[in-house]
């Protein structure tokens, strides 16, 4: 019973309290205890080995009691109890945008609708209209929705993807048989959403690396296998399709796999009028047939004449032609960033203490770290008030005493009204070294006027940064209706940073609207929004985004030393 797993119980009872109408304070002890565990970066286990439960934020003694009783029977009665009153399917429904507890349960209740599926049957055959509260409106809007996330099925995020692909890798690597390795396909480009899993593979000996990976811990099933590539189903319920190429391919396959189809389109095209030939063979001279290249990757684009450009890049948007003409931009990295600037902590939603969270950051190699807590406009995620403000003040100010070489800076993330307002005043807003703004509510105003309620809070002097600025939540909330081109204009004219949120299921800005927003000369922040401990290292996925979009160092304020990014908002 790991800890994934038990914070699933207890998230699944939070869902079915919801769905049942039972108190908000007892939903949400369940969904906080969820989150708490979710965020721990020791085993479950020894903590409950040391006594130590009830220390985890947001595990009270009722919950403890419940934990143990996972950990040492691998059951909870009362998970059971609830199950059986709404069926595991009613929460799924919760999942689909405009589908909230109530509506599952009169779905449940009324049309005995107990999963995803049934609701979209009934909804196309009118079935809705006739429940309270429903008319055609809403049942069209269902249907949309049930569509949306049914695509967006089709492919997970990147950050499920990325991990279960280092360790395929981590594990073939000590495989004698394996002499190259490597991710490729959308993966590799670090998409934010992927397909299948792939990974390229140089090796003499296919068929005992084949072994080898069809026989590892976690693969449920062999989908195929030939002779040159196997595919197998993981426990995850993810596939994973391995190649296997020759050493001497190696270097022209992973660019041919790698793509995208529009980069290798693109460059084929290239090279046919230059007199030459590319597969995933290696590239060829057209006339004569001579094999140029293809053992590395680099073989490719130097025969070409070009740089090498990171995986990230390979979109057909401009790369091709910056690297002939030596203009690649030199992308930001990871160990350029130098704080995150947008970090929850327990006084608002986030899990975790302001001093646990410096020193986490610190450990990172970071120089400095906002807090940057929900404002009292948010009452569901315990937004602070002027007087909470203040407290936490005292305590960071106290942290900052304790750690050295380091820095935790005062930030708020505001909430934008619908005129544009914010929660406090200037003279408030006046004592932060960060200020973040952001919409949480009202998302569904006509593209004029949310334009323009984001562009006021724009324009307002104390305003540092918009926080995920598009509002989108991968598989689950399209982004806002917003005209982008008038939004990055005013983030360049008014210097607001605009944010690309490193939560996976965020990441936004997106890597287009990264590049379109550099070009229209705005700056950025990349921040995590990171609500435990363990969200901090989403940092890595923000970064991989960033990349994608174009940006390099000088485009991020936080990937400056502490003096030169106060500087640079203006803050001292």
């Amino acid at each position: 019973m790991d800890n994934q797993t038990v914070a699933k119980v207890l998230g699944e009872i939070s869902e079915i309290l919801q769905i049942l109408g039972e108190s908000r304070f007892k939903i949400n002890a369940y969904s906080r205890a969820a989150r708490a565990i979710m965020g721990l970066t020791q085993d479950l286990v020894e903590i409950y080995k040391e006594g130590g439960l009830e220390k985890i934020p947001g595990v009270g003694k009722s919950i403890a009691q419940k934990i143990e009783e996972l950990l040492l029977t691998g059951r909870l009665s009362y998970h059971e109890e609830l199950l059986a009153l709404v069926p595991r399917g009613v929460m799924n429904l919760m999942m689909i945008p405009h589908v909230g507890p109530k509506k599952a349960k009169l779905f449940y209740d009324e049309l005995a609708i107990s999963d995803v599926e049934e609701l979209y049957l009934a909804a196309k055959e009118g079935r809705l209209q006739s429940l309270p509260k429903m008319g055609k409106k809403a049942e069209t809007a269902i249907i949309a929705a049930i569509e949306d996330f049914c695509r967006s099925r089709e492919r997970i995020l990147l950050s499920e993807a990325y991990p279960l692909a280092e360790k395929v890798i981590g594990h073939l690597k000590k495989n004698d048989s394996v002499w190259d390795i490597s991710s490729a396909g959308s993966l590799r480009r670090m998409k934010e959403t992927i397909g299948d899993i792939d990974i390229l593979v140089s090796s003499n000996m296919s068929e005992e690396v084949f072994d080898d990976f069809t026989q590892m811990d976690g693969v449920l099933r062999v989908i195929e296998r030939g002779r040159a590539k196997a595919s197998v189903m993981t426990e995850a319920g993810l596939q994973v399709d391995l190649r296997v190429v020759s050493p001497n391919e190696y270097g022209s396959a992973l660019q041919y796999f790698t793509g995208s189809k529009e980069h290798n389109v693109r460059l084929r095209d290239f090279a046919k009028r230059r007199g030459y030939k590319i597969s995933e063979y290696g590239i060829f001279d057209a006339g004569t047939g001579t094999r140029l290249g293809g053992r590395r990757e680099e073989e490719i684009y130097k025969v070409l004449g070009m740089k090498m450009m990171d995986p990230t890049l390979r979109e057909d948007k401009g790369e091709i032609e910056a690297a002939l003409s030596g203009s690649l931009p030199e992308l930001i990295e990871i160990g350029d960033v130098r704080g995150d600037l947008h970090v929850h902590s327990n006084y608002s939603d986030g899990l975790n203490r302001i001093e646990e969270l410096a020193a986490s950051a610190k450990d990172l190699g970071y120089e400095y770290i906002a807090i940057s807590d929900h404002a009292e406009g948010l009452k569901v995620a315990r937004g602070l008030t002027k007087n909470d403000l203040k407290r936490q003040f005292e305590e960071i100010d106290l942290v900052n005493e304790k750690i050295d070489n380091f820095r935790v800076l005062k930030g708020i993330e505001l909430n934008i009204e619908l005129e544009g307002d914010v929660d406090f005043e200037t003279d408030f807003l006046e004592e932060f070294d960060i200020v973040i703004a952001a919409i949480h509510s009202g998302f569904s105003m006509a593209k004029d006027e949310l334009t323009a309620r984001m562009i006021r809070a724009m324009e307002n002097p104390n305003i540092d940064i918009i926080g995920h600025p598009t509002g989108r939540i991968l598989g689950k909330r399209p982004p806002y209706q917003l005209d982008l081109d008038r939004v990055f204009e005013a983030a360049a004219k008014t210097g607001t940073l605009l944010e690309l949120n490193s939560l996976p299921e965020r990441l936004d800005l997106k890597d287009e609207h990264l590049k379109k927003a550099k070009e229209a000369g705005a700056r950025f922040a990349i921040d995590t929004d990171a609500h435990n401990l363990n969200q901090l290292k989403y940092i890595f996925f923000g970064v991989a985004t960033a990349k994608r979009g174009w940006l390099t160092r000088e485009d991020v304020v936080n990937a400056h030393p502490l003096n030169v990014m106060l500087s640079m908002l203006e803050k001292n």
